[in-house]
Order: C-alpha cells, then sequence, then structure tokens
C-alpha cells in the first residue's frame, strides 16, 4: 500500500482521516510540523495531508520545508473556513490542492485518489525522461574510434550552452542521434525536444509548421495552431535538412535566433520563445552560401558550433562493434546469431553509401531471412558482396599480390559458378544467365577446372 502522511495536531482528525483512507492507503501519522519533516526524511510516504495551522509550526513554513527536501512532493492542505485564504497562499507556494474542515469522506477519497494519480503520473514522466536520458548517453552511442570519441568530448562541452549548431555529415550517419544527445545532457533535458525534416514537409506548408497560424489565415485553417518553434519553447529545436529551405524561411528563421520573437501566419501577435536551435545537413552550406543558394547572414549564425560526422567508410574501426549491436538488437527471437569471418571481412571492406542506416537495415534483413544462426556471404545482398569482391580484387591487383590475368580468372570463375548454382547446373540455362553459348561455357568451365554436378558426383 502506497504511504499518506496525515499531518494535524488533534488527534481526532488524525485518526478520522486515517480511517477513511485506510482501506487503500497505508497512513502514518504526525502531530507536529517537526515530526511531519522527520517521518518523511525517513518513510517518504507518497501523500502529505497538512494542516496549515498547528501550535508549533505554521502550515506554510511546513510545506516550504518539504519543497526544500523534495520539489516533487504532493501536498493537499486541510483547512478551516476562515482561513481559506491561506489555503489559496499554500497553492501558490506549491500545495497540490486544499480541503476545507469540516470535510466529507468521499470529497477527501477523491481528492486523495487525484493526488495519487498526479503523483503517478509525475514518476512515469520521471522514468520516461530518466530512460530517454539513458538511451541518448554516450555509452549507448555506438562507436569507439578516435572520430566519435572527439564528437563525444565536444558534446560534453557545449551540451549547457545556449549556443546554436550546425551538424553535418552524410545521410545516414546519425545527425538526430548525436542532436538528441546534446539536448539530453543539457539544463533543458526535461524540456521538449522537436524535430522536423525540412526536406520532408512542402515550401508551402513550412512556415506554418514552424511557425503556426491563426485561425482563417488561410483556406485550410479552420483551428488556430501552435508552431514547433513555440511547443519547443525553453527546449530544443532540431531543423534537419536546413539547407532545403527556402529563401524566404530562411529569413525568418534568422529572425527568431535575432530577436527571440515571431508571429504566427496570420497574427499579429508577437510570439516570443527561449529556443535552443540545432540545425544539419548533407550538403555543403558553406559552397551553397558562395553559390548564393543559402543565405550567408543565417549560415554564420547556426554555424557557431560545427559537428561534422564521418561517414562510416572513414570509421571502419567501429563496423565491428555496429554490427554485434545491431544483431542483439534485431535477434527478438532469443536466438544467438553471428557472422562468418568471411562475411565480416565483406561487410568491413563494403564502403556504405547509406552509413549506419543502411548497415542497420542489411543486418535485420539478414536477421530476418537466414534461417541458421550462422549468417555467411551467401546470406549477405548481393550488391555488398559484388562490390566488396570487386574492390578487393582492386586492391589485389594494384597492391601486386594478384597478377591481372588471375585476378580476371577468379572474377570469370565466381560469375560462371554464381550462374550454375542459380541454375541447379543446367548449362544451356546458365550460359543464358550469362550471355554466351553453352559451346564456350563449357570451353571456361573446363579451363578453369569447374566441374559439372556428373563430374563432382564421379
Amino acid at each position: 500500500m502506497k504511504k499518506i502522511l496525515i499531518v494535524d495536531d488533534e488527534k481526532n482528525i488524525r485518526d478520522s482521516i486515517g480511517l477513511i483512507l485506510s482501506n487503500t492507503y497505508e497512513p502514518l501519522y504526525a502531530a507536529s510540523g517537526e515530526e511531519a519533516i522527520k517521518i518523511y526524511q525517513d518513510e517518504k510516504p507518497y501523500l502529505v495531508l497538512l494542516d496549515i495551522i498547528m501550535p508549533d509550526a505554521d502550515g506554510l513554513a511546513v510545506l516550504e520545508k518539504l519543497k526544500e527536501i523534495d520539489r516533487s512532493v504532493i501536498v493537499i492542505m486541510v483547512t478551516a473556513v476562515t482561513v481559506l485564504s491561506t489555503a489559496i497562499e499554500a497553492m501558490r507556494k506549491g500545495a497540490y490542492d486544499y480541503i476545507q474542515k469540516p470535510f466529507n469522506a468521499n470529497e477527501l477519497k477523491i481528492k486523495v485518489d487525484k493526488a495519487v494519480a498526479a503523483k503517478d503520473m509525475l514518476n512515469e514522466i520521471r522514468f520516461l525522461r530518466s530512460e530517454i536520458s539513458r538511451k541518448y548517453d554516450f555509452e549507448n552511442i555506438i562507436g569507439k574510434g578516435k572520430a566519435i570519441q572527439d564528437i563525444f568530448s565536444k558534446i560534453k562541452q557545449i551540451a549547457d550552452s545556449k549556443t546554436t549548431i550546425l551538424i553535418t555529415g552524410e545521410s545516414g550517419t546519425g545527425k538526430e542521434l548525436i542532436a538528441k544527445s546534446i539536448h539530453y545532457h543539457s539544463s533543458r533535458n526535461n524540456k521538449p525536444f522537436i524535430a522536423i525534416n525540412c526536406a520532408a514537409i512542402p515550401d508551402t506548408l513550412i512556415e506554418s509548421e514552424l511557425f503556426g497560424h491563426e485561425k482563417g489565415a488561410f483556406t485550410d485553417a479552420s483551428v488556430k495552431r501552435a508552431g514547433q518553434f513555440e511547443l519547443a519553447n525553453e527546449g530544443t529545436l532540431f531543423l534537419d535538412e536546413i539547407g532545403d529551405l527556402s529563401f524566404a524561411t530562411q529569413t525568418k528563421i534568422l529572425r527568431v535566433l535575432q530577436e527571440k520573437e515571431f508571429f504566427r501566419v496570420g497574427g499579429t501577435k508577437t510570439i516570443k520563445v527561449d529556443v535552443r536551435l540545432i540545425a544539419a545537413t548533407n550538403k555543403d552550406l558553406e559552397k551553397a552560401t558562395r553559390e548564393g543558394k543559402f543565405r550567408e547572414d543565417l549560415f554564420y549564425r547556426i554555424n557557431v558550433i560545427p559537428i561534422y560526422l564521418p561517414p562510416l567508410r572513414e570509421r571502419k574501426e567501429d563496423i565491428q562493434i555496429l554490427i554485434d549491436h545491431f544483431i542483439n538488437k534485431k535477434s527478438t527471437d532469443g536466438r544467438k546469431r553471428r557472422f562468418s569471418q568471411e562475411a565480416i571481412d565483406i561487410m568491413l571492406n563494403y564502403n556504405w553509401p547509406g552509413n549506419i542506416r543502411e548497415l542497420e537495415n542489411v543486418i535485420e534483413r539478414v536477421v530476418t531471412l537466414t534461417p541458421d544462426n550462422l549468417i555467411n556471404i551467401e546470406d549477405l545482398p548481393q550488391n555488398i558482396t559484388n562490390e566488396t569482391k570487386a574492390g578487393l580484387m582492386k586492391d589485389d591487383i594494384l597492391s601486386g599480390r594478384v597478377s591481372l590475368d588471375e585476378a580476371i580468372a577468379n572474377f570469370e570463375k565466381d560469375i560462371i559458378l554464381t550462374a550454375l548454382e542459380k541454375t541447379n547446373y543446367v548449362q544451356t540455362q546458365a550460359a543464358n544467365l550469362l550471355g554466351i553459348s553453352r559451346r564456350i561455357l563449357k570451353y571456361k568451365m573446363d579451363s578453369l577446372n569447374i566441374l559439372t554436378e556428373r563430374e563432382k558426383s564421379d
């Protein structure tokens, strides 16, 4: 049972309240303010029912002391009609509610149940915030290489500032993840984090999305609507792909950053906000600025602290760690899967143009489609194996490890074997797949020592 502390110098009132609540809650009793503070520190009750007038202490003073101990404490003040104004003052000082003497039993239970529900909600919000904060802690952002560790160090330095940040990097490198990490390591972590993909919103709607609109501002504006800047007040607004915004929208964002205020679309009232802006782009904004495609003044305003996220091909040391992480994440059926060393080598040497997002999608695909716990080369998408093998062959030739003739022979043999396997070693079908005659296919098989099914069985 949840504990409720009943504080009143009159024993009969304490007992009456305790009797009313004892079927649902565990009552604790205090006859004075001093005793109440001690019991609260020792027992941490869920709720406090606090009399306003007691011989040894003013209820308001006890309320303030409890708030010093625990800012989230839920207190219902118990008051006589003659001191109702004091109860209202207590509400201003942080009391959750008040109830007047003589009280009705049902009214008391309703108010207590409502206050307990509010405490439950507060605890749930706290838990969710702590879980979110933990999710974006450095330990949960995968990467042990110098590049990502340098970014972690920078986040620690800048997280608690109000300075705007520009995160650059290719698509799929984790720009939003870094933005969330900055937010949840800052003093704004209990305020909103709002993310918008500027490239995904039509230019005709982006202004309303960012700044909101008044009712009747345009044809479909049937109700007043707050924009994302307003919703992110006291928190962080993340504008992904900011380089896709029109000049008109860029101008309005610049004004918000400079003046800390804006108008809703169709509005005349100034809306003041305190928002920390983090922008991101996969474009070269400096080049876009020189070419007149992005406002120079906005570029310098958002590029106060730049963070560059390198592509995965420049973070080869992190690929194995990411593979292990995503296998654990995607294996939801309890099976322990792993990649063969040959498959790992292919993945380590692939360029990953889609970066971390592509790697995650590939692992989800093979984990879902591979029946065995061991994932081999043939289970990987063909574009990855073909591109990687071609790249490795090129490296082998240029480094002198393999001659050009030998590399071509190995490539031909691999392609012919793949075609034969796909056609169950029916040579006519394999030849058609390769675009050559059956006679040429047989000649190449003989010269490359590729056995037919009959030859293998003999």
